[in-house]
């Protein structure tokens, strides 16, 4: 089963991307890439170049930033292909901003299951 991990972190309690905290990012995900559970992953540029779009009454509405105003913003993502959600709980605790964001876990749903 696909299990989408969305990595959330405070911009304020995130720490500086020395070379440990590099290596230990490239280090789960190459462990996922072992244990035969990678999909995918990136990071995400921060919330100052996000954009958002609603149609409201048939009109398209954009406005930059995010949708809501939260300390906790989503900074990143992994798509795993777990046997099941305890599975996906043990590769979420490995996930470094585990440390001092959260990881929220959501499995696919049963068509994007499907497809390849």
């Amino acid at each position: 089963m696909k299990y989408m991990l969305l990595i959330y972190a405070n911009p304020s309690e995130t720490p500086q991307i020395s070379p440990e905290v590099q290596q230990a990012w490239i280090a789960v995900g190459e462990e996922a890439q072992a244990a035969g559970v990678w999909v995918t992953s990136a990071g995400l540029a921060p919330i100052s170049d996000a954009t958002t779009v609603r149609v409201r009454d048939s009109k398209t509405l954009v406005a930059d930033g995010p949708f809501a105003e939260t300390h906790e913003h989503l900074a990143g993502y992994f798509l795993l292909d777990c046997q099941d959600l305890d599975e996906a709980i043990g590769w979420a605790g490995k996930i470094p901003a585990a440390l001092y964001g959260s990881i929220e876990i959501r499995p696919l749903n049963a068509a994007a299951q499907q497809r390849p």
